[in-house]
């Protein structure tokens, strides 16, 4: 059995077509839905973990692509800038894995890294630009 974490970002155009469940269906994958969002009149972004033989794997994400969905390998990690970081808060109300937290009684922002889908949200909300995105290695689909 073969997994990997994978990040889709579904154009306007085709954000409303079932394509996900086509993977299921047409390619023998499972998935796991980590994160999910879906922007009004914009795009859709869900970050999935996606199981089976490796061979249909490769085969599912290229139909996926071949459907005009941004497929990338989360061959990347959401990390923190600790000397930037003001600890406001606003990272928290946009994580929706718990990831970001809010420890009491000091007011203090947590990161548990392990805990983190890389949806990315985080970066957008802080202010002081403390969190990031960097590539862990330099993997990606065929």
């Amino acid at each position: 059995m073969y997994s990997k974490i994978i990040v889709l970002r579904f154009p306007q155009t085709i954000a409303r077509k079932p394509l996900v469940c086509n993977l299921v269906r047409e390619f023998d994958l499972t998935f796991n839905i980590l994160n999910a969002q879906i922007l009004p009149r914009k795009e859709g972004i869900l970050v999935i973990e996606l199981y089976g033989e490796k061979k249909n794997f490769n085969k599912g994400v290229r139909y996926l692509k071949d459907q005009g969905v941004q497929v990338t390998n989360s061959g990347q990690e959401v990390r923190r800038k600790e000397d930037l970081c003001t600890h406001c808060g606003a990272c928290t109300a946009v994580c929706t894995t718990g990831a970001l937290s809010i420890s009491r009684p000091e007011m203090r922002v947590e990161y548990d890294k392990q805990k983190c889908s890389v949806c990315e949200l985080c970066i957008a909300a802080c202010p002081s630009r403390a969190m990031t995105i960097r590539p862990i290695n330099q993997l990606f689909f065929e």
